[in-house]
C-alpha cells in the first residue's frame, strides 16, 4: 500500500495526568516520518481537566491535533467515533490509521515500523505493550503477567492485540465495519474480522508502546484488568 498520510486516533476517560506524556511521544514519533499526520484525541465521557490541559499543551505541541469529546463511556464507540472524523477529512484512499491509548506512550519509531510493516504488504499492524512502572502492582503480579505475555499466543506470531498499538489500512477498515461500538475488545474484533477476510497481518514484536500497571480498570478485559485477575490468582 503507497500510504500518503498517517491519522492517529486515541481514546482518553479521565487520563488527564497521562495526557501530557502520551501527546509528547506522539509528537515526536510524528515528526519521525515523512507523511503528514492527523492527530484525533477522543474525550470520552470525561469528569476531569482532560480538556483543559489539551488546550493548555496544543499551542506548545508540533501536532496537527483534533479534539473530539464524546459520552459514550466505551472505548469502541471513541475509538471509532476518533476514526470517523479522521476520514471525514482526510478519505480513505492511501490512509493508514494507528491507534493508542492515553495511558501510554509510544516510541520515537512507532509510526515508522508501522509504514516498514506496511510497505512489506501489511494491511493491518499488532504491535505489543510493555510496563515500565510496576509501582501500583506486586512484584508478584509482575512476574505472572511478563511469563505470560512472554507466551506466544500463536504459531507464526505473537498474537497479543492491543488497542495502544494497532494499525490498519483505512480502506480495509472501510471494508469491515470499523471498530465494534463497544465498551471492551473492540480491538480484538477488528482483527478478527480482518482475519476472517484474508487481511495480510503483521504481528511486530519490535514495535512496543509502553502503557500503565494501573491498578485502577477502565475497560472490563483491557490490560489494567487482566492484572488484577492475576492479583486476584
Amino acid at each position: 500500500m503507497n500510504i500518503e498520510r498517517i491519522g492517529v486516533v486515541v481514546p482518553a476517560r479521565d487520563e488527564a495526568p497521562r495526557l501530557e506524556p502520551c501527546l509528547r511521544a506522539l509528537a515526536r514519533a510524528v515528526a519521525a516520518v515523512e507523511q503528514p499526520v492527523d492527530v484525533v484525541l477522543v474525550l470520552d465521557s470525561c469528569a476531569d481537566d482532560s480538556a483543559a490541559i489539551v488546550a493548555r499543551l496544543s499551542p506548545d505541541l508540533p501536532l496537527n491535533l483534533a479534539v473530539v469529546t464524546t459520552a459514550y463511556a466505551a472505548a469502541g464507540a471513541a475509538r471509532a467515533a476518533g476514526v470517523d472524523h479522521l476520514l471525514s477529512a482526510a478519505g480513505t484512499a492511501g490512509t493508514w490509521i494507528a491507534t493508542t491509548d492515553a495511558d501510554s506512550t509510544v516510541p520515537l519509531h512507532w509510526l515508522r515500523g508501522h509504514l516498514r510493516c506496511a510497505a512489506r504488504g501489511a494491511e493491518v499492524v499488532a504491535g505489543t505493550v510493555r510496563v515500565l512502572d510496576w509501582h501500583a502492582r506486586s512484584p508478584e503480579v509482575r512476574t505472572r503477567a511478563e511469563a505470560l505475555y512472554a507466551r506466544p499466543l500463536r504459531t507464526g506470531g505473537h498474537g497479543h492485540v492491543h488497542g495502544a498499538n494497532l494499525g490498519i489500512s483505512a480502506p480495509l477498515y472501510r471494508r469491515l465495519g470499523g471498530f465494534p461500538l463497544r465498551t471492551h475488545d473492540e480491538d480484538v474484533r477488528l482483527m478478527a474480522a480482518a482475519e476472517a477476510a484474508g487481511a495480510v497481518v503483521a504481528w511486530a514484536p519490535d514495535i512496543a508502546v509502553t502503557t500503565s500497571a494501573r491498578s485502577d480498570a477502565r475497560a472490563p478485559h483491557g490490560f489494567a484488568a487482566h492484572l488484577d485477575r492475576l492479583a486476584a490468582g
